[in-house]
């Protein structure tokens, strides 16, 4: 005669409510993602006029090559030359680029540790992210500049966060607020989080140094993306671009963190033969023309239509 263990209901039900449980949080960011493009649809004609409004935008240089480089980390606009400034992470180098994707000069950097992002703050004067060693570095870079090394006595201002734990899971993307003097970090992942560094980035000649960061909880969670891997901050809107590889996406966030657009980098979408592989960097010029580069080493340009 066959006996029925009756505690084996209860733990069949609970191993099913785990499972269930685990996919739904897994495709939440998913759930999430596809609900927003709901009601970006409903709210189009009163979000445009106040916002960057990511959906006008569509490609007009796609996936051109960058010879010599396969680890495009990052990417900026440095408005005093009207270039594009990027970086390489394995054979780190300082890379400047045309608004066309065309490689005007190459920078050995000597004495970094796995360098993710880079973003200008003034003319000749940069912050670089280290994923290693979790820590903020101001660079100098002019005419002249044959080298950027890490020791140099001009790139002495540092900043160690170790906010995270290394696991390659660091620091991703940067962005400045010139206004309020405010570097944005990203977190790459578990959890995405994105810090405001106040007091680092440009501060006031002869004042004491006064450091703080600061993070909000509610932005961070209301991101239905699965990673960070660069991020721009908009002067005109006071709006953040924060842009995912693993989920091909970029998000604008309102002022108040709120998702408020989004740029799929989907083929088919946004006029993209092709899917962008693995997005790493991400910039915008004082003309409203974004920019992104792709590992291996590829350069897309999006025009607003």
């Amino acid at each position: 005669m066959q006996r029925i263990y009756p505690y084996r209901i209860p733990l069949a039900g609970l191993l099913v409510a785990a499972l269930i449980a685990t996919v739904a949080s897994q495709q939440a960011p998913l759930l999430a993602r596809l609900w927003y493009g709901v009601q970006q649809h409903w709210h189009a004609d009163e979000r445009r006029e106040v916002s960057i409004w990511l959906p006008d935008y569509h490609v007009d240089i796609e996936a051109k090559p960058l010879p010599g480089h396969t680890d495009l980390s990052a990417l900026t606009y440095d408005p005093s030359r009207g270039t594009l400034a990027s970086l390489t992470n394995k054979s780190s180098h300082f890379i400047e680029l045309s608004l066309d994707g065309e490689i005007l000069r190459q920078i050995p950097m000597q004495g970094f540790d796995d360098p993710e992002a880079i973003e200008y703050i003034r003319p000749g004067v940069f912050v670089v992210a280290e994923e290693g060693r979790q820590r903020l570095v101001q660079i100098h870079v002019d005419d002249t500049t044959r080298v950027i090394d890490a020791n140099d006595p001009r790139n002495q201002t540092r900043l160690s966060l170790e906010l995270a734990a290394f696991d390659n899971r660091g620091f991703e993307g940067l962005a400045y607020d010139s206004r309020h003097k405010r570097l944005y970090v990203a977190k790459e992942k578990d959890p995405v989080q994105i810090y405001e560094v106040d007091g680092f980035a440009d501060p006031e000649p002869g004042a004491p140094v006064s450091i703080t960061i600061r993070s909000n909880v509610l932005r961070d969670r209301g991101l239905f993306v699965d990673d960070l891997s660069s991020l721009y901050f908009s002067a005109s809107t006071n709006h953040l671009l924060a842009l995912s590889d693993e989920s091909r996406l970029v998000i604008e966030l309102d002022s108040e963190g709120k998702p408020l657009s989004t740029l799929p980098l989907d083929a088919g979408r946004q006029g993209l033969t092709k899917s962008v592989p693995q997005a790493e960097g991400l910039a915008m010029d004082d003309q409203g023309t974004l920019y992104i580069v792709s590992e291996p080493n590829l350069f897309y340009r999006f025009r607003r239509k």
